[in-house]
């Protein structure tokens, strides 16, 4: 069994190393007219057309295709842009090289900008240039040259649309994208069911995908229960809640290099540890605990050292999840009554209580500026995920009522919530935007929970 999980590991770790950023380089010109909207009253009209190909080369003609859808749907996710819809981009004929391509026909279609990008083969690897043009005047907004080996387009070149993506907002809508992040989450998909003293259970491992779900990767290989995931700011460690044991411990993960698992909370099965969550500055954990009698509250140093009792309260005290600046937690407890979301500062000061519902549970914190806590709160016979603002103290619900909502996880910019939802029968994870709008399937294999956002 141990032999499988590390080849099973080892091919995991080798898929993520294919999907790596392509290397970049700058072709500003020297003067750059920077934003291509004309009217600050309407987003910009963005046209992005299939990308050219400069041979007849069978790989380069389907990444064309593939760069150009992908950078559409990237950049229509964050809704900074109003996208020339794809039945339109397609009554424009294709040139056959960048320096051919007009911009009067999209004049005509209304776009403010075209992105204009070209995939070439060379003796290095693959090559993909893209032009971001100001249509009303010709001028070059943007500018670059991607690079990778040969095999990075095995994934048909999305990652090469992903690096674009984030690039063009970051320089049109000074937003950080979300094209290059990652989701990770628990399935059981693989339908193995585990002995049990009570009962036979599902087998539930942990798994990766792409932010829109594509290339769902299988990460853990264990005949046991693997849940709760969570990134580590730098994207190389997934701390994530094992069975394997025989009692919940925190195991660290390396996704892209092939140092073993580790264990900084040494748990037993007297020191239970569960859902574990990384400080902003990657440096800790905090995780629930049973080791002094009944679940607390505690901080480590992600290398196990430093251990830190947070809270001590006789009631349950779990979830925790940290603050943009790394001083407070909120955390879920029973404390009131019925489970509630609480704020304290890490060293056990300036308990806060923020939730009001008949029950409320698994907050997350968004990053800055926009600073809130998502949680799952009761309505009706199952939850719905709701938003804290710190500046109004009040919460709204954004999700639907339908199913039950749960376990939601902000993406690194604030601008979207992961969760899993039995909305179309088995737990699913979906995505959706801060204001409720844009709810998208991601997972539809098995059950699927616990989805956490790479930063």
């Amino acid at each position: 069994m141990k032999l499988l999980t590390f080849a099973f590991i080892a091919s995991s770790v080798l898929a993520v190393a294919a999907q790596n950023p392509p290397t970049q380089q700058s072709q500003q010109p020297a003067e750059i007219a920077t934003r291509i909207g004309v009217d600050p009253g309407r987003p910009p009209r963005l046209a992005i057309p299939e990308f050219i190909p400069l041979s007849k080369d069978a790989d380069l003609l389907s990444a064309a295709r593939t760069i150009a859808d992908v950078l559409f749907d990237d950049m229509a996710f964050e809704k900074e842009f109003y996208m020339i819809p794809k039945d339109i981009l397609r009554t424009v004929p294709r040139p056959n090289s960048a320096e051919e391509a007009t911009l009067d026909r999209w004049k005509e279609l209304g776009a403010d900008g075209v992105v204009i990008g070209t995939v070439q083969k060379t003796t290095e690897g693959i090559v993909v240039e893209v032009r971001l043009m100001r249509v009303v005047n010709g001028a070059m907004s943007l500018g670059k040259k991607y690079t990778g080996s040969p095999k990075s387009i095995v994934d048909g070149g999305r990652t090469f649309a992903h690096s674009i993506a984030d690039e063009i907002h970051k320089q049109q809508a000074n937003i950080r994208g979300v094209a290059r992040t990652k989701l990770a989450f628990s399935s059981d998909r693989d339908g193995i069911r585990m002995k049990g003293p009570v009962g036979d259970r599902d087998v539930s491992n942990i798994y990766m995908s792409d932010y829109d779900g594509a290339n769902q990767t299988r990460v853990t290989v264990n005949r046991s229960i693997d849940i709760a995931p969570a990134w580590s700011p730098d994207g190389e460690l997934l701390a994530y809640t094992s069975y394997r044991t025989g009692y919940p411990d925190i195991i660290l993960q390396s996704i892209r290099t092939m140092r073993p698992p580790s264990n900084p909370a040494h748990g037993s099965m007297d020191n239970q540890n569960f859902l574990p969550a990384w400080s902003p500055d990657g440096s800790k954990l905090a995780f629930m605990s049973n080791r002094d009698g009944n679940m607390e509250i505690y901080i480590i140093n992600r290398d196990g050292t430093n251990l830190r009792r947070v809270t001590n309260h006789p009631a349950a005290d779990a979830t925790p999840t940290w603050s943009p600046t790394g001083q407070q937690l909120a955390f879920t407890s029973d404390r009131g009554g019925r489970e509630q979301v609480y704020i304290v500062n890490i060293d056990g000061t300036g308990l806060d209580r923020i939730s009001t519902e008949g029950k409320a549970d698994r907050a997350t914190w968004s990053s800055a500026p926009l600073n809130e806590i998502a949680y799952a709160a009761q309505s009706g016979g199952g939850y719905d995920i709701k938003i804290f603002s710190f500046s109004t103290r009040e919460s709204r619900t954004v999700t639907d009522g339908i199913g039950t909502n749960e376990s939601p996880a902000f993406a690194p910019n604030g601008r979207h919530i992961a969760f899993w939802s039995d909305r179309s029968g088995r737990p699913q994870i979906y995505t959706i935007a801060r204001d409720g709008t844009d709810l998208r399937q991601i997972t539809k294999s098995g059950s699927n929970r616990y989805p956490n956002w790479s930063q």
